[in-house]
């Protein structure tokens, strides 16, 4: 089944596209207090020019919560974001140039970068822009890495930081500043938050709001005792809930059906998991 006979199957089911996906589509966005209360944490982070720390196992939503906030920057404020932080230093420096000026630095030696840098952010310090670095997948970045981009959120002029850094990772990243070298990253770290999967109450509004922003007149439906049945073999993580969901909303679809049983809960999570 290729993707157009996937739209189509959504389509009859009243679905006007996939309302389980898994991509971090920020219109997905759900609003969970504890979700509010990690952005609000970053947005408190990028004001005050500190550094800040989110964290959360796989599929709590971290990348999503990332891409909403790249979505919605506050005032005066210019992202660079970092997705893919498994690189050398400079290859960082390069990226961090490249988001805030759209060009490709010609001198690619660390010296000329963060020279380069400096001046760019000087420019727009006096354009009345703050720049934040956002690091998502941190736990993936080296202890060097993480050492060097310490160094970078040091500069400033007498009146402000030039640049705030957000770092954004699974549990990991903890034991990795807890090394002896990390030590002068960790300290400074002003702002902390960790990322936990639903409770049950979260499982089933988050499940209701989904459908209703895929299909907001659509009498497709999961009852209670499903929504419950989801959080429980899902551990209330929103990755495994909407793979569970949209798998079991196929099995639906193939038994021209508009409501999922508890029997196709139980298959989507053997065969998602392997479980029995």
């Amino acid at each position: 089944m290729d993707g157009r006979d996937l739209s189509a199957c959504y389509a009859q089911l009243g679905f006007t596209e996939a309302p389980f996906q898994i991509t971090p589509d920020t219109d997905y966005f759900f609003p969970a207090q504890q979700h509010l209360q990690a952005l609000a944490h970053l947005q408190f982070g990028v004001a005050s020019g500190g550094l800040t720390m989110v964290t959360g196992d796989v599929g709590v939503g971290k990348t999503l919560l990332c891409r909403y906030l790249l979505r919605h920057p506050p005032k005066g404020v210019r992202f660079a974001y970092l997705l893919n932080p498994d690189q050398s230093y400079a290859d960082l420096l390069c990226a961090i140039y490249q988001d805030l000026t759209g060009q490709v630095p010609e001198d690619r030696s660390i010296g000329s970068l963060q020279r380069t840098l400096w001046r760019r952010l000087l420019e727009l310090a006096g354009q009345g822009e703050r720049v934040a670095v956002l690091v998502d997948e941190a736990h993936r970045v080296s202890g060097k890495v993480l050492e060097g981009l310490r160094l970078l959120s040091n500069l400033d002029t007498e009146k402000e930081k030039l640049l705030c850094l957000l770092l954004v990772g699974q549990p990991e990243l903890e034991q990795t500043l807890s090394r002896p070298l990390l030590r002068p990253l960790s300290q400074r770290i002003g702002i902390r938050f960790t990322l936990k999967p639903f409770r049950r109450q979260e499982t089933m509004r988050y499940i209701r709001y989904r459908l209703r922003v895929a299909g907001p007149r659509i009498r497709f439906r999961f009852s209670p005792g499903v929504m419950m049945l989801t959080h429980y073999v899902s551990g209330g993580v929103p990755r495994r809930i909407n793979q569970i969901c949209d798998r079991s909303l196929l099995a639906a679809y193939a038994s021209r059906r508009f409501e999922v049983s508890p029997h196709m809960i139980l298959r989507a999570r053997r065969e998602i998991t392997g479980l029995t």
